[in-house]
């Protein structure tokens, strides 16, 4: 039986990688997950310089999922290369870095930086806000997709991921501009813009106002958009969005993703990349599956 795939000429051992955001650069989960036995350990995205992120409370738990309004926060590039890269080429697992950025410059900085390292995929988060254009995300403008990903493989050594934004009018346009762009992959959704308010406090839950809404509460949008996106490139797709077991994972599978990431069920599960890795194997063996590949987008 098969599991292993090739994602943008990069062979995982298998289909399942985490969510960027959720799962740090590892360590944190180091002694619930085997890290080696994952297709790829996606990290939380990194920019040029550190960023301390937003205000809190910047997490609030709502029905069938949780909003969050982090605002990236990371070490930056110089820190990250020297603590989560060491630990993380240690395992016997690819590597899939997410990188963050207020300006194109900002961006193609720390493509150049992870050229010669051992990162294997960049994953290039355009869920960012332009700060050059009025704040508007880099993923909502046909454009600026585009662009940014024409610039970033100038630079870039490793193949480019574009992480695309749901929070656009049709979804097929920006897979399509990454495409035109040079992109070697897509993944996608990243998290619905949302709101909560505590009536108690008569206040909103996150200080942001606004946050992003994860969990299995997006399944059915991410799934939807997954499988426009798939069949509107010839690029290979990350599917992800409320994914917490092995069906969910098989949904996005069947629908054109080559992989797919676990997100928001890492916190309530540290092991559910394990759980999910074993529950495709089961299925695959009840149906006499002997290559995950000929389940990829085998709905249409």
């Amino acid at each position: 039986m098969n599991m292993s795939v090739n994602f943008a000429g990069v062979m995982m051992k298998n289909p399942v990688t985490t969510a960027s955001g959720t799962f740090g650069s590892g360590m944190e989960y180091a002694d619930f997950v085997d890290l080696s036995k994952l297709g790829a350990v996606t990290t939380k995205g990194v920019a040029s310089t550190a960023w301390p992120g937003n205000p809190v409370p910047r997490i609030a738990e709502t029905y069938g999922g949780m909003i969050n309004a982090i605002g990236l926060q990371n070490p930056g590039i110089d820190t990250f290369i020297k603590r989560d890269l060491v630990f993380l080429k240690d395992f016997d697992t690819k590597i899939i870095v997410n990188v963050c950025g207020k300006t194109i410059e900002d961006y193609c900085e720390v493509v150049r930086k992870l050229a010669d390292t051992c990162a294997d995929i960049l994953e290039i988060n355009i869920s960012c806000p332009n700060v050059k254009e009025g704040g508007i995300a880099f993923g909502q403008n046909v454009k600026a997709v585009e662009q940014i990903t024409s610039e970033i493989k100038k630079y870039a050594k490793q193949p480019v991921v574009m992480k695309l934004s749901p929070n656009v009018t049709d979804i097929t346009e920006t897979a399509k501009a990454a495409e035109s762009g040079g992109a070697d992959g897509i993944s996608l959704i990243n998290t619905i813009t949302g709101m909560k308010i505590d009536v108690e406090k008569r206040c909103f839950s996150v200080a942001n106002k606004t946050g992003g809404l994860s969990g299995p509460a997006i399944k059915p949008v991410a799934v939807r958009m997954v499988y426009q996106a798939a069949h509107a490139v010839n690029i290979p797709v990350i599917g992800m969005g409320g994914i917490s077991c092995a069906e969910d994972a098989l949904e996005f599978i069947m629908a054109g993703a080559s992989m797919v990431a676990v997100g928001t069920a890492n916190f309530n599960n540290p092991s559910v990349t394990m759980d999910i890795i074993e529950g495709i194997e089961k299925y695959m063996e009840k149906h006499g599956v002997k290559d995950i590949n000929d389940l990829i987008g085998c709905v249409n």
